[in-house]
């Protein structure tokens, strides 16, 4: 109904999987997988997922007051404390963030961003199934998280990419 001075007939339209879901799911499953302990995968390929990856609120606010604080005090614990190994690697992501340069972050959002973190994702997707001896040792009780997130981080990039 189209009435003067009413709303119109706009449509509003909202996609689950739009490219911002897409990402909070990636930046969620690599952040799971760098916390998860029972994985073969080399987890530092997770950091350069996760920079390229997260959406821009979240490198907004690490690059900003909050980040550079965050990392400051982080620093300053691991100097003087024992920092477990699960936080070592969301402690490296923050600082690869926040130093990055400007070349870096801009591949985010951009083809070649998706086909780098496709690549990575794939990689890590092989040494997953490859290490675990098979597919169906894959699902395992043990390995059932890390498998789902694995899953994750190579079908997101995959589906940014086909919207691109």
């Amino acid at each position: 109904m189209n009435i003067k001075g009413g709303f119109g007939t706009s449509v509003c339209s909202y996609s689950p999987l739009s490219s911002l879901n897409l990402q909070w799911i990636n930046t969620i499953t690599s952040t799971v997988l760098m916390l998860l302990s029972g994985t073969s995968i080399q987890k530092s390929f997770l950091v350069p997922i996760f920079a390229l990856q997260a959406p821009a609120s979240i490198i907004s606010w690490i690059k900003g007051e909050y980040g550079v604080w965050t990392a400051f005090l982080l620093l300053l614990v691991r100097l003087f404390l024992h920092i477990p190994g699960e936080l070592e690697l969301p402690f490296s992501a923050l600082l690869i963030v926040l130093v990055a340069p400007y070349q870096i972050l801009n591949l985010r959002g951009k083809l070649e961003g998706v086909i780098l973190s496709l690549t990575i994702a794939g990689y890590l997707a092989f040494q997953h199934f490859s290490r675990g001896g098979s597919l169906g040792k894959a699902f395992d009780q043990g390995s059932l998280v890390a498998t789902i997130c694995i899953i994750c981080v190579l079908v997101v990039p995959c589906l940014l990419l086909i919207g691109c």
